[in-house]
């Protein structure tokens, strides 16, 4: 017979307790936050009647997530980081908000302070010649009007031909593939890079272990992280998915969507074989100062030696 005691007054006040909203200290919206937490959490467990050993197996795993800093990688590949644009499509429908380029995730693994530069950039530092394929990326930014605005801010980084991220990927030299390109007078940006790879989970780790027993599993297509940000314009956090990957519309992390997908030419010529890539960003206008920034989420940042 199941036994059902989370929503007598006893446990109620219990978990008002341990969330402490008994006392005047602390962060009221944290202990709002905390309270639902452990009520959710004491439904759960009765409704689907959790054994012990399951619970205890969650925390070590919880544990070992933690330890392996795959949490980011968890929530987008349970669809969670996907579900905040979704939410966030919403309220701006709500809003009467819309148009330009649409947003995805961000991801786990921005750095943040590359190198900056006006209109041009190189983003690799050369180690993969031979084995990359170089990559010319270039396009613009508009404003809602559809001008193009001069002086916005391409932040982007993407992985190497293994599929890993410099900082992240101790090989690679600091700021590898990322960089902040400043647009010129046509709201233009242009970048030489190499095709990047797409990358799956390890299959050793946590976020792996998880998907494995989903009966799912943890890869990426090939694709290229922004931020786009202009005063007086809405920060727009985004990616492009490369056409023609397997797992363009199989995305583990669920980033793909309509209106982002980048459709790479390959050329050769005097350079070998060459893929271009053209790709403009529209901005919606900012309500207010706070939407031209982007989130506060925490994020790496590279140490200076």
């Amino acid at each position: 017979m199941t036994v059902k005691i989370s929503h007598t007054p006893e446990v109620q006040q219990f978990f008002e307790e341990a969330a402490g909203l008994h006392n005047d200290n602390g962060s009221p919206r944290l202990k709002r936050i905390v309270q639902r937490v452990l009520q959710d959490a004491a439904r759960l467990i009765e409704d689907l009647e959790i054994c012990e050993d399951e619970f205890w197996h969650a925390v070590d795993y919880l544990n070992r997530l933690g330890g392996r800093g795959e949490a980011g990688l968890l929530v987008a590949g349970l669809g969670l980081e996907h579900f905040l644009d979704l939410l966030q499509d919403a309220k701006d429908a709500q809003a009467g908000l819309g148009g330009g380029t649409p947003r995805t995730i961000e991801g786990p693994l921005y750095v943040a302070g590359a190198p900056i530069t006006e209109g041009e950039a190189r983003m690799d530092d050369g180690s993969e010649e031979g084995v990359a394929t170089l990559m010319f990326l270039e396009g613009q930014v508009f404003g809602p009007q559809g001008q193009p605005l001069a002086g916005a801010t391409v932040d982007l980084w993407h992985a190497n031909t293994r599929g890993t991220y410099s900082f992240f990927d101790q090989s690679q030299s600091a700021y590898n593939l990322r960089r902040r390109i400043i647009t010129d007078a046509d709201g233009r940006y242009r970048a030489r890079s190499i095709v990047p790879s797409g990358y799956g989970c390890d299959p050793q780790g946590p976020t792996q272990e998880c998907l494995d027993l989903l009966g799912r599993h943890g890869q990426r297509p090939a694709h290229i992280h922004f931020f786009i940000s202009a005063p007086g314009h809405r920060h727009l956090t985004t990616q492009i998915n490369l056409a023609g990957d397997r797992y363009l519309w199989d995305d583990f992390a669920y980033a793909t969507r309509e209106g982002l997908v980048g459709e790479v030419v390959f050329r050769d010529g005097g350079q070998g074989r060459v893929a271009e890539l053209t790709f403009d960003f529209q901005l919606q206008q900012a309500q207010d100062s706070e939407a031209e920034q982007r989130s506060a989420r925490p994020r790496a940042m590279q140490q200076a030696h």
